[in-house]
């Protein structure tokens, strides 16, 4: 087992892996900007190193600035989270490079599943379902026109390199492509420094369902289960849960099936999570692999009652992934409400600020993974999540109903936050019901008044 892990990291997931590695007895090394200096996870790591100034560029992007700490402090393994460096290949080879273990997969692979075309190749050569498209990348609009005609519009132009919704777009008529091809291809150049596209036929009305898996160094994986993230804005999850309510025990297998698949034909060693798109008739679609611990890792925690870093860590240290975890069964569900510092009544506008006033709900099944406090100022340098509610129950209906109490009981004053507009999307008949796509918030209406009710 390791004696020291730097985390390259801030916030929530910073400090949810400095509880662990604590818990195992592990050393923690915190590095931190300037404008972090009183963060949660600088005050509880074993030590702290400051590593710049608030622009991400110069503090937690800067590789020489992290591995000056991790060598200042003689850190033998480096966990990166989730963002920032975690799915950065030069990152992870630059570790290994140094004798630090990257608490991560290899960067082959992260270089394979991160070029969504060439995961695409990966995953038909492995015999997993994807959807119809281009078999590469597509080098001009000409191509595009020919392959889409082939393909039948609706189509979906993403970017190669992409992630987050950026570089992607839906096309609808042939007249639309060639502007719609060229703003994706200048999106994704700018935001990745790749502007390459692939198509792909638009699955209509569909859920987004991802399984969690983990990767032994012996090339053998093992599936925990589905999450459901539909519920998304702008191709950005905003709650989570597990299982899925249309995930019945047979298609369960199937889709653990096929993210086993996946994960054994690359060789994954460690976490992730395979991502699927599922239409209206269930049939499931591989989309991307995420080659690290996702933001809602906790809904699968608590449905199997175990703890996926501490087993993240674990495999990365020789330890193989206990008979126990591949026994584990579904217990009871979880749902997470991501709640983001933004005013959902001004278009989620970010609300960085003081905050004046903080008190975490609590009570049977109720989880909150999150490093503010009373008297924290929410900086506007980074993401605007702020804390993971999470509360688990014997069935949906029970967790949705602890949901809402929960977030009756969250108190968070001096900044707007995403709740009002989380408790009316777990009031939505078709939410309570488990009728919805991810088009859901398309057409959903948040009334502002709630706030005060």
């Amino acid at each position: 087992m390791f004696s020291k892990v730097l985390i390259a990291n801030r916030g929530e997931i910073a400090l949810r892996i400095i509880r662990t590695c604590h818990e195992l007895g592990i050393a923690t090394v915190a590095v931190y900007s300037t404008a972090d200096e009183l963060a949660l996870h600088v005050r509880f790591a074993t030590e702290a190193v400051c590593i710049g100034p608030p622009d991400s560029k110069r503090s937690y992007l800067h590789i020489p600035a992290i591995m000056a700490a991790a060598e200042l402090t003689n850190a033998d393994a480096i966990h990166p989270g989730y963002g920032f460096l975690a799915e950065n290949a030069e990152f992870a080879q630059i570790c290994t490079d140094h004798g630090i273990t990257f608490l991560g997969p290899s960067a082959r692979i992260i270089n394979l599943m991160g070029n969504k075309a060439q995961a695409r190749k990966t995953m038909i050569a492995a015999g997993v379902p994807v959807i119809p498209g281009s078999k590469d990348v597509v080098p001009n609009v000409q191509e595009a026109i020919g392959i889409a005609e082939g393909l039948g519009y609706p189509v979906m132009v993403k970017a190669s390199a992409g992630g987050g919704g950026r570089g992607l777009r839906q096309v609808d008529t042939p007249e639309q492509l060639p502007n719609l091809f060229a703003q994706a291809s200048n999106e994704a150049q700018s935001a990745f420094g790749n502007g390459d596209l692939y198509l792909e036929k638009y699955v209509r009305e569909p859920r987004h369902i991802e399984v969690q898996i983990l990767g032994n160094a012996d090339g053998k994986a093992v599936a925990l289960g589905e999450r459901e993230c539909t519920i998304q804005r702008r191709h950005q999850k905003l709650l989570e849960e597990s299982p899925s309510p249309i995930v019945d025990d047979k298609l369960r297998k199937q889709l653990c099936q096929a993210a086993v698949l996946a994960a054994e034909h690359v060789g994954y060693v460690g976490a992730g999570t395979v991502e699927f798109l599922m239409d209206a008739d269930r049939k499931f679609y591989f989309m991307e692999m995420n080659t690290r611990i996702q933001v809602e890792h906790p809904v699968t925690e608590l449905v199997y009652g175990l703890d996926l870093v501490k087993l993240q860590i674990g495999v990365h240290a020789g330890v193989p992934v206990p008979g126990w975890v591949r026994k584990a069964r579904l217990r009871g569900h979880a749902i997470e409400c991501r709640i983001n510092a933004e005013d959902p009544a001004h278009d989620f506008r970010p609300g960085p600020g003081l905050i004046s006033s903080f008190h975490i709900p609590g009570g049977m099944g109720v989880r909150v993974d999150t490093a503010v406090y009373a008297g924290y100022q929410v900086q506007p340098y980074y993401d605007s999540m702020i804390a993971k509610l999470i509360v688990h129950g014997p069935n949906r209906d029970e967790a949705i109903n602890r949901m809402q109490r929960a977030l009756e009981e969250f108190v968070i004053e001096g900044i707007p936050t995403t709740i009002p507009f989380q408790q009316q999307v777990l009031a939505h008949p078709d939410f309570r019901r488990g009728e919805f796509t991810t088009a859901f918030l398309e057409t959903f209406e948040y009334q502002p008044a709630m706030e005060n009710a």
